[in-house]
């Protein structure tokens, strides 16, 4: 499902991964941890492409997201590709506050052009699906933290993405909703297949991977 090789990215004299290789499977949860400023997020971010690598030509870079090599391509390409293949899942849900949970949870697919009233059905069994039926119309700050989060998990379903990145999805939540999150990421991939990487310090969610990768100093740790 994902393979990169030799990953580099530097912000100027900073030197924050360093010739990272990763390969994942079809329906695999990873999860990977390590101290701050180990480059997790910024592995994530170019694995999911919302970032790019350092000189990808000079240091033969592959990138690979079901397939696709998607290192080389361009800005517009890139954004479709990302909208219909990707979900993202944020420590902070960023959900869209004038809209309410069922318009949040379509607007990916809104942004491939599909009208609302087309797409409303999936976005309702969505969140049904995740126990959520009766707060479609509500706002996010009608929601608490944990519906928010979970509404957050049916945006990043809503165009049936082949994988999912999520990044410290459980670091704004109590423990009760944590276990919640954790729980629904597996039930997901029983259900539908997902595969999931996951940056996370959450110690339960780390060891409830199918495996856990550990950053240090840019790299991963073995």
């Amino acid at each position: 499902m994902i393979e990169a090789k030799n990953i580099f990215k530097n912000y100027g004299d900073l030197q924050v991964l360093n010739g990272v290789d990763l390969s994942v499977s079809e329906s695999e949860i990873i999860s990977i941890v390590g101290a701050s400023g180990a480059g997790k997020t910024t592995l994530l971010h170019i694995l999911g492409t919302l970032d790019s690598p350092s000189a990808p030509a000079e240091n033969n870079t592959i990138i690979k997201l079901n397939g696709v090599e998607v290192s080389n391509m361009k800005d517009k390409t890139l954004s479709k590709f990302r909208n219909e293949n990707i979900g993202f899942i944020f420590q902070f849900h960023q959900l869209l506050p004038e809209f309410s949970a069922i318009e949040n949870v379509c607007m990916p697919a809104m942004i491939t052009g599909k009208s609302f009233k087309d797409i409303e059905k999936r976005g309702l069994e969505l969140l049904a699906f995740l126990g959520l039926k009766n707060r479609a119309t509500h706002k996010p700050l009608q929601l608490s933290g944990g519906e928010q989060q979970r509404v957050a998990v049916a945006r990043a379903l809503m165009n049936q993405p082949k994988v999912i990145f999520a990044d410290e999805p459980s670091g704004n939540l109590d423990s009760k909703n944590a276990e919640e999150l954790h729980k629904l990421f597996f039930d997901l991939r029983d259900e539908f297949g997902h595969t999931f990487v996951i940056v996370t310090h959450n110690k339960e969610l780390a060891e409830m991977a199918d495996r856990k990768i550990v950053m240090k100093d840019g790299n991963l740790a073995f």
